[in-house]
């Protein structure tokens, strides 16, 4: 029953479902991965180095305007105390002119442009409601800042405020109720800061792409020196190990992770190695105890191929193993079975174990009875995946059989025999007693009288044959000796009513009246006429002996397709439990019985493709039916049971 080796079966989908290492695949991978990691980073540096660096620009942009708006507050004081309106109006041109400034205006506390670094605006007027305005005066006092980022017109500035506050100098030319005189409005362009920012940001996104550039490839140079070879050297040597080469180990060397995944590797493969060669010795043993039953033992699919067989299966079909294994049984095994009687089909539907019994020839002509047993092999969830046969030669049992047969069917003719000679020895004895008599009396009367002489020779005649009459009664029991003549049509009318006369002395002497009803004449059947005569003997024998006195035992046949013989009798019945039993070898419920006349019987009519039926209850009698298949019912093979 050999199989592929452990380390071969399945090869192919291992090799398939292993995820290997490339010799680039680890590298690139890493590679990926950290490239991802450094853009993701660099992308984070970037944000926020652009946010805090933008901010700072604005920072400084703010303080530079609030000083030129506090140098401005100063000269409008110095000038103001003068009277001198000129240089402040300079000094106003002079800072809307230099670079990023987009305009510098003074308003006074009505909103009212004085002076502006664009000729335009003067004589203008800034509502306080304006949005530009309510940027900040929609916010509290205490929150509001000194510089803002608002949209204009232009685009986004960054807009300074200076107050221009009322104090004691002023007061001469102001009301000393108001707090601020004015407002001076410093507007920076944040265009340039933004372009500012960029440059500095591009210049750092190179840096860091160079930086990153030189990281990844010192972390593949790194990856594939320290990691990658050595992963690669367990790939060779677990694809060697699945190969089948169970002796190869990883080399381990150093201190790190890798060297105690090799460590642990080794010990995995030490431990499988121990596992599969125990597989592998309790595989062979298994194979040696299954090689050395004499039974053929075959394993197959539901597509009744074969997946395994002993040495005995593969002597049994005469081919090798290698055209025996993949092929269906009906291509292998010729002649043995079809598809519908083939025991492992009827398994597969019906998930119960099977038993069947058939007759081959084998190749030297002989006849051979074989019995196969076909057991399910089930999955978990109950569903049969395989079955095993078991093919036994049973042609010594099959013979025995017929032997047990005939010794029954020789002890019930021998007890027929018994009645029947006791029935007729008492008229023969009789006669006999008689005819001796007249033979006395012819001898004592006149001798020379012609007419005693022929009496005295007649009786003479008649004591011989009554002799030979007796003598056959006495050699009545060897009449079973004969030889089987085989399966023929059998006039079942006929048969009944021979029968009838046979076990007639026996119902007789038990007190028991037997009714036959042959039914019409010509209904035949194509069995053995001496076996069949026997299971009616033998079923009526039983009926009479289960009757009381008086009782009355019913012979029927009931034509039709099949053909059913009927045994009924009034007798005391059988119990539930042994009527399980009752056609099993050597059970009987009689003191004194072999138990086989039910045993055979059936063997009898399963051999001509019938069966017998029971209906009993006890105390209300049984009915024996035994069921015959017409004669154009017969099969090219004989199923036994």
């Amino acid at each position: 029953m050999t199989r592929p080796t452990v380390c071969q079966v399945g090869r192919e989908e291992r090799q398939a479902g292993i995820v290997s290492i490339r010799r680039w695949g680890m590298p690139t991978t890493l590679a990926v991965g950290v490239t991802a990691a450094v853009v993701a980073a660099s992308l984070g540096s970037a944000t926020f180095y652009s946010t805090r660096h933008y901010r700072s620009l604005l920072e400084s942009a703010r303080a530079s305007a609030l000083a030129q708006g506090q140098l401005i507050y100063a000269a409008l004081e110095h000038q103001m105390l003068e009277h001198d309106r000129s240089l402040l109006s300079g000094m106003i041109e002079t800072f809307g002119r230099e670079k990023g400034v987009e305009k510098v205006v003074l308003l006074d506390r009505e909103g009212r442009v004085r002076f502006s670094s664009r000729p335009a605006e003067p004589e203008t007027r800034l509502s306080l409601e304006s949005e530009t305005c309510q940027v900040c005066h929609r916010l509290p006092a205490e929150k509001r800042e000194t510089s803002q980022v608002i949209e204009t017109g232009g685009g986004k500035v960054l807009r300074t405020v200076v107050p221009i506050r009322n104090h004691a100098a002023c007061f001469g030319c102001h009301d000393r109720s108001h707090r601020i005189n004015g407002i001076i409005l410093v507007d920076l362009s944040t265009a340039d800061i933004r372009a500012a920012m960029d440059r500095d940001l591009l210049w750092m996104g190179a840096f860091s792409a160079v930086i990153a550039l030189l990281l990844l490839g010192a972390i593949t140079l790194v990856v594939r020196m320290v990691v990658t070879r050595r992963l690669q050297r367990f790939e060779a040597e677990a694809r060697r190990i699945a190969s089948g080469d169970l002796g190869q180990r990883v080399r381990v060397g150093g201190s790190d992770t890798l060297a105690w995944l090799g460590e642990d590797f080794n010990a995995l493969a030490d431990t499988i190695t121990g596992l599969l060669r125990d597989v592998h010795g309790q595989r062979e043993q298994l194979e040696t105890v299954i090689n050395g039953i004499d039974d053929a033992i075959v394993v197959l699919d539901p597509d009744r191929r074969v997946i395994a067989a002993n040495d005995a299966f593969l002597r049994r079909t005469g081919g090798s193993r290698e055209r025996l294994l993949g092929s269906t049984c009906h291509e292998t095994v010729i002649g043995t079975c079809g598809a519908g009687d083939c025991p492992t089909l009827r398994c597969l539907q019906t998930g119960e174990g099977q038993v069947r019994i058939f007759e081959r020839r084998d190749p030297s002509g002989s006849i051979v009875w074989e019995e196969v047993h076909a057991s399910p092999i089930r999955r978990s969830s109950g569903q049969v995946v395989q079955v095993v046969e078991v093919w036994r030669d049973i042609s010594e049992r099959r013979a025995a059989e017929a032997r047990l047969a005939e010794s029954h069917r020789l002890a019930s003719l021998g007890m027929l025999a018994s009645g029947f000679s006791h029935e007729l020895n008492t008229p023969l004895a009789t006669v006999l007693t008689c005819v001796e008599g007249i033979q006395r009396a012819a001898r004592t009367g006149d001798g020379a009288d012609p007419e005693w002489r022929r009496i005295e020779e007649s009786a003479s005649i008649a004591r011989e044959q009554l002799l030979r009459c007796r003598g056959v009664t006495q050699h009545f029991l060897r009449l079973s000796r004969g030889r089987d003549a085989g399966d023929c049509l059998v006039d079942l009318a006929a048969a009944c009513a021979a029968v009838g006369r046979l076990i007639e002395p026996t119902a007789r002497a038990n007190g028991v009246r037997v009714v036959v009803e042959p039914g019409a004449p010509g209904l035949v059947v194509r069995v053995n006429e001496a076996d069949l005569q026997h299971v009616l003997l033998n079923l009526l024998l039983n009926s009479i002996q289960a009757c009381a006195h008086e009782g009355r035992v019913r012979l029927a046949v009931v034509p039709g397709d099949p053909v059913r013989i009927e045994v009924v009798d009034d007798g005391c019945g059988i119990s539930p439990d042994n009527l399980k039993r009752i056609f099993e070898p050597f059970f009987s419920e009689r003191r004194g019985g072999t138990g086989l006349g039910l045993f055979l019987s059936l063997e009898f009519v399963r051999h001509w493709g019938g069966d017998i039926r029971v209906r009993s209850a006890p105390g209300r009698g049984s009915t024996f039916e035994v069921v015959l298949p017409a004669p154009g019912a017969s099969s090219p093979l004989r199923i036994l049971s």
